[in-house]
Order: C-alpha cells, then sequence, then structure tokens
C-alpha cells in the first residue's frame, strides 16, 4: 500500500510540473497574442465585442487631426507686469542718476519702453516660431482673460531694441542711447502658459477625435476571412487598450492564463485519472508513465515554441508522430487518447481552432491504423503518404467551406504538410532514440531479433539443434495464438524464439538433443531437476551478456512461472513409496507470466513438448493433451498473474489444437517403385 501511493504521489508531482512547464511556455492568450495586419485578412476566428467599444479614427486620420489641431490651436501666455514695472523703474533710476541726459529725453525713452512691453515683448524661440509660422495665434491672459493677439505684432528683445533705435533717432537721443546700456533694460513680459496651452489642446483633440460611434456588447467586431480596413484596425487597438485597462483595474492579474491554467490542469488530471482507471497495467510501471508524461511536455513545450516563433510553421510540426511513437510502445487505444490530449492543449496556440482538432484528428487515426503493428519501416513511409494527402484534402475543403474560392488557398501550407510528413518518415529515429532512453523495444526491434540469423539464436540452431527445432514450433504456435486474441504477436514470437537459450549452456541434458545417451541415468532425481531447473537463469545471463531486451529476458524467467520439473518430481515421489517429496528443489525460480504474451507462450512451449511424446498424434491426442496441460497449469494456479480470459484461454486450446494437428499429420504411405521383370528370352535382333 505504502508502494502504491508513493507512485500516484510520484505522478501527481510529474503532472503537476508538466502542466506547470506547459502553462509557462503557452503566450499568454491575450489580444497581444492575436496577430494581425492592416490590410491583411483576419486569420482568428470571430472577435465579439465583450463590452461597448467606441468607433475611433484610424491612427493616420487621428494623427492628421492632431497635427491640424497643433499647428492652429492658439499658444497661451500670460503679460508679467512685474518685469516692465521692475525695468522700468530700474532705467528711469539710472537716467536720474546720470547728469548729462535731459528731462526730455529721459521721458522719452521712459515711454517708449513702456510701449514696447504694453506691445509685448517674447524669447527668441518663440519669435523664431512665429516666423516659421508653427504660431498662427496667440492669445495674452491678464487678470484671467484671454485677448487674442496678432503674434507677427510681437517682438523679441533684439526687435524691440532694433523699434526703439528707429523711433529716437535725434542725436539727442542717440547720444543717450549709446552712453545708457537700454538693451538690458529689455526683457520679455510674455511668458509661455504651457499648462493652459495644453488644456486648450487636449480640449480641441478630444472634441475632435470624439468617436464616431460605438460597437455594442455581443456585436461582431470582425469575422474570419474579413479585411482589416483601418477603421477595423482602430477598433481592435481599442479593444486592446481597454483590455489592458481592465487588466490593470484587476491587479495585473491576467485572467486569461488562469483560464490556461485551469485547461491545462483539467487535460493532466484526465490523463491521471484515465492511466490509473483505463490503463492499470500501464500504470503500475512506472518507466511507462514517467515516458508518457515527459514525451507530452516536451512534444507540446516544442509546439509553443514554435508557433511563437512563427505561427505558420504549425503546419510543419508532425502530429501524427505521438499517436505513432504511443502505438509503437503502448497500444492503440493509449495513443488515441493521449494524441488528443495533445492536440486539445495545443489548440490553444492554434488560430482557428476548430480546424486545427478536426486535421490532427484524422491524421491521428491514419497513424494508428497504419502503424497499429509495425513490422517494417516502409509502414512509416506509407502512413506519412497517407496523412500528407488527408491534410492537402482536409486544408482544401476547410478553405472552400470558409471563403467559398481556391483564391484564398495559401500554397506554403501545402509546403509546410509536405516537410511534417518527410519528417514522419523517419520516425524510426525517433523511436530508436526513446528505446535507448527508456529501455523500451519496439516491434521493428521484435522483428529483428526474430531474423533466425542473429548470434544468439545461431549459436542455439548449433549447439542445440532439437531445442531450435521446438523454438521455432513454440515461436509459430504462440505467434497464432496471439493474433488470434489480438495480444501483440511478434513479442509472443520474438520471446518464444529465446525462451530456451539457456540449454545452449548444457544440450545433451534435454531430450530433444540427446542422441542415445541419456546424461541423466547417472544422476539423482534432485541433480537432474537442478540442471534442468538452470537452464532459465542461465538463459537469463545469456541474455544480459547479449544485451537482449528487457521483455525477451521476461520471457526467458516467465516460460516455466514456478511450476515444477514434473518428470523428475514425479519419479521422485515414485521412488518414495508414491509419497510426496520436498518440491523445493523441483521447482522453477519463477516468476509466474506476467502478460498475456508470456502466458500464452507458456502453454505453447508445454504443449509442444508433451505433443512429442504422443506415439499417434491425431487429432484426439492432440486435443487431449492440449487440455490438459493447459488446465494443469491454470490449477496449479501458474497464469494466475497474467491478464488472460477463460476466454482466451479457450481460443488458446482451440488454435494449439489446429497447429499441432497441422504439425503432426499423417501422410500417405508411397508405394515401392514398380521393377520391371527381366525376361530371360533373347531378342531377335531384327526385331
Amino acid at each position: 500500500m505504502k508502494i502504491e501511493n508513493r507512485k500516484n504521489l510520484l505522478y501527481v508531482l510529474l503532472i503537476t510540473v508538466a502542466g506547470i512547464i506547459i502553462t509557462f511556455f503557452l503566450p499568454g492568450k491575450n489580444f497581444n497574442a492575436l496577430i494581425y495586419e492592416q490590410g491583411k485578412p483576419w486569420t482568428h476566428p470571430i472577435l465579439t465585442a465583450p463590452f461597448d467599444i467606441p468607433i475611433e479614427y484610424d491612427s493616420i486620420t487621428a494623427q492628421q487631426i492632431t497635427d491640424s489641431i497643433d499647428q492652429n490651436t492658439a499658444r497661451i501666455y500670460k503679460r508679467d507686469n512685474s518685469v516692465s514695472t521692475r525695468q522700468i523703474s530700474h532705467l528711469s533710476q539710472v537716467l536720474q542718476e546720470r547728469g548729462d541726459v535731459s528731462n526730455i529725453v529721459q521721458r522719452a525713452l521712459v515711454e517708449e519702453v513702456s510701449n514696447l512691453y504694453a506691445n509685448g515683448i517674447v524669447d527668441a524661440e518663440t519669435m523664431t516660431s512665429v516666423r516659421n509660422g508653427d504660431i498662427k495665434e496667440m492669445r495674452i491672459m491678464a487678470n484671467n482673460i484671454a485677448e487674442v493677439v496678432d503674434p507677427q505684432a510681437l517682438m523679441s528683445v533684439k526687435d524691440a531694441y532694433k523699434q526703439l533705435d528707429s523711433v529716437l533717432s535725434h542725436p539727442y537721443y542717440r547720444l543717450a542711447l549709446a552712453n545708457v546700456p537700454v538693451y538690458n533694460f529689455l526683457e520679455p513680459n510674455l511668458v509661455y502658459d504651457s499648462i493652459e496651452t495644453n488644456k486648450l489642446l487636449d480640449d480641441a483633440r478630444r472634441k475632435a477625435l470624439a468617436p464616431q460611434g460605438i460597437v455594442q456588447t455581443g456585436e461582431g467586431i470582425i469575422d474570419h476571412g474579413d479585411i482589416v480596413t483601418p477603421q477595423k484596425y482602430a477598433i481592435l487597438k481599442t479593444y486592446e487598450r481597454m483590455m489592458q485597462e481592465k487588466e490593470m483595474q484587476q491587479g495585473g492579474l491576467n485572467l486569461s492564463i488562469i483560464g490556461q491554467a485551469v485547461f491545462v490542469a483539467m487535460m493532466m488530471l484526465i490523463l491521471f485519472f484515465f492511466m490509473k482507471l483505463i490503463r492499470p497495467r500501464t500504470y503500475n510501471v512506472t518507466r511507462k508513465m514517467v515516458f508518457i508524461i515527459c514525451f507530452i511536455t516536451v512534444f507540446i513545450v516544442v509546439v509553443e515554441l514554435i508557433v511563437g516563433f512563427r505561427y505558420i510553421l504549425i503546419y510543419a510540426v508532425p502530429f501524427a508522430l505521438v499517436p505513432i511513437i504511443m502505438t509503437t510502445f503502448l497500444d492503440s487505444r493509449t495513443a488515441f487518447f493521449i494524441h488528443m490530449i495533445v492536440v486539445l492543449l495545443c489548440s490553444l496556440v492554434a488560430k482557428d481552432q476548430a480546424e486545427f482538432i478536426i486535421m490532427q484528428f484524422v491524421a491521428g487515426n491514419i497513424a494508428i491504423v497504419a502503424i497499429k503493428e509495425m513490422s517494417r519501416r516502409s509502414q512509416l513511409l506509407a502512413c506519412a503518404f497517407f496523412i500528407f494527402i488527408a491534410y492537402c484534402l482536409l486544408y482544401t475543403a476547410m478553405v472552400l467551406i470558409r471563403s467559398g474560392n481556391l483564391e484564398t488557398v495559401g500554397w506554403l501550407e501545402y509546403v509546410m504538410f509536405a516537410f511534417n510528413c518527410m519528417v514522419l518518415a523517419v520516425a524510426y529515429l525517433v523511436i530508436y532514440v526513446i528505446e535507448r532512453i527508456f529501455g523500451f523495444t519496439s516491434t521493428v526491434t521484435l522483428v529483428e531479433l526474430s531474423d533466425i540469423n542473429t548470434p544468439e539464436l545461431r549459436m542455439l540452431s548449433e549447439a542445440c539443434p532439437g531445442t531450435f527445432q521446438h523454438s521455432l514450433q513454440v515461436a509459430n504456435l504462440a505467434q497464432e495464438a496471439a493474433r488470434k486474441i489480438n495480444a501483440n504477436s511478434q513479442l509472443a514470437r520474438a520471446g518464444a524464439l529465446y525462451h530456451d537459450i539457456g540449454k545452449i549452456n548444457n544440450p545433451a541434458f534435454f531430450t530433444e538433443n540427446q542422441i542415445g545417451v541419456n546424461p541423466h541415468d547417472a544422476l539423482t532425481y534432485t541433480q537432474s531437476a537442478r540442471i534442468v531447473i538452470n537452464h532459465v537463469p542461465d538463459g537469463i545471463k545469456r541474455a544480459e551478456k547479449a544485451k537482449l531486451p528487457q521483455v525477451i529476458r521476461d520471457f526467458i524467467a516467465q516460460h516455466h512461472g514456478k511450476g515444477k520439473a514434473r518428470y523428475f518430481y514425479t519419479l521422485a515421489c515414485k521412488a518414495n513409496g508414491n509419497q510426496p517429496v520436498d518440491p523445493a528443489p523441483f521447482s522453477y525460480p519463477g516468476p509466474n507470466p506476467q502478460t498475456k504474451e508470456a502466458a500464452i507462450m507458456m502453454m505453447a512451449d508445454a504443449c509442444e513438448a508433451a505433443t512429442r511424446s504422443l506415439k499417434e498424434p491425431d487429432e484426439k491426442a492432440i486435443a487431449s493433451i492440449v487440455e490438459k496441460v493447459i488446465n494443469n497449469q491454470i490449477v496449479e494456479g501458474l497464469l494466475d498473474e497474467a491478464p488472460i480470459s477463460f476466454k482466451d484461454v479457450g481460443i488458446i486450446k482451440r488454435t494449439f489444437i489446429e497447429r499441432l494437428r497441422t504439425f503432426y499429420h499423417l501422410r500417405i504411405a508411397y508405394p515401392d517403385d514398380v521393377v520391371p521383370p527381366v525376361s530371360n528370352d533373347v531378342d531377335d535382333p531384327e526385331d
């Protein structure tokens, strides 16, 4: 129970980490994640207004209006009377202190300077803007009253001094201007009021840029395939801004990310409970669960990164690789379920989710059907070709449904489909890498192992020819029976071929390899049983040395289960006065078969060996011995740990009887050749 709890905790932790990683790499499903361009078709599903959206001017028109307002709106200046009062007072004082300037000249100078200040003096920068035409209208604030003035009538300090010099042209004034630095008493008394000016500009802009209308809540903003016109573009930008404002009002909380996290969590929980409740045998193998979770996570993250780089590349991602890999190492139902989990999670980054899910659903089913029992790499090429055709037809159909014409077909997508299927065609490289990392065994590898020219099988055929023939017969029986009950027939065959390689160490101690002399005649029953039983651990050692896959080693270990070396055990009991003896020295180490394929192979091994002892192997005798052997295995509990039903056992029995009957069918006796009698008569030469 503690082991099961630790396993559950481990899987929950792995799934949680996987969900966090997947959510982290998902692009935020806010409006910024939707790529769109002005003048291009809207490639996303229909967008509906979740709230009232004002219809504002597009950016170009808005900028033109703003520029016009900025150029034509009056600038506001404040008249600083303290400047004129201070400077005129200072000038009067300086003139009075000089004794060489008459009162008339003093009054004239002060009066002209006062006139200049009354007209208004601005800074040089403002005067430059006026002359360049940047300021066309000016308002002067005094005592909260705005007076509109002509900017051209204003002067800078330099212009004011020139004006003073031109007006006071009499020699008396010239002398006074030369002796008194009147220029120092000229200072701008009109100061730019940026605050009031900006208020005026903002008010003018607000009025000029007032919305032209409103998109009401629930009204469609833009539909799939519509051109993003300048007005639509402006509405989309407004929608984007308002969404950001709402997000800021929520304290920066992005609800779309929360929605994504919830969706990912639900998908990962569904995966967890599917494996735990529907596929418990896979769930109980930690190595397989770790592989499933890691593969899903890595695949989805790669998809998210690729789509984040450029969306069109999503069509180049070989999603059918998921069911191919899963069917190769697991089963077709699990492969389809995991494929749909991956597709649904990846749909979060798809533009048209319905189209994406439909296309990947079809591609996944084609892959599962084509690679249900992959025994040749050429099957991958055929699978990739069929998937390419399906992608092209489905994409074309979707475009026609959506737009009604072929002009909107993006031919680049077909190039992506071709690249996609090229990757699928070399999927066996990925299968090979997974085999090495996780210790799995693919059907392709099993086919390669079934080649009788492999070193171990060649050695078995040379050292133990009888055992080799027995293994071939068992392999044929097991493969046929596995096919009849929908088990892995290639695995059953490969396991059967290697199950007795431990006999290579002592070939003469096994009946099928003996010629005349039986070395057991010189041994006790216990010693003989130990030698026979040792072919199991010897076989495991040989398999480890030859680096055979774990599934093949399991066949070697389980092909006798915890059964007895019955022949020697029975002889020992008879020698003991027909009384039972200690069964331990006569028992195989086990374990009992853990899979359907191992159980089939155990039954095939025992039945094939038993039928060899039949003197008259007719159908009745074969059926009787098959029933007896398999029923004894059931009674002894050797098949209790294998996931096999009584219905399966019945099918296996019938298959064995039929196949063994063909193995031992009676041939007709050919008559002796007819020998013509020898005649004693001498032929007449003339005849």
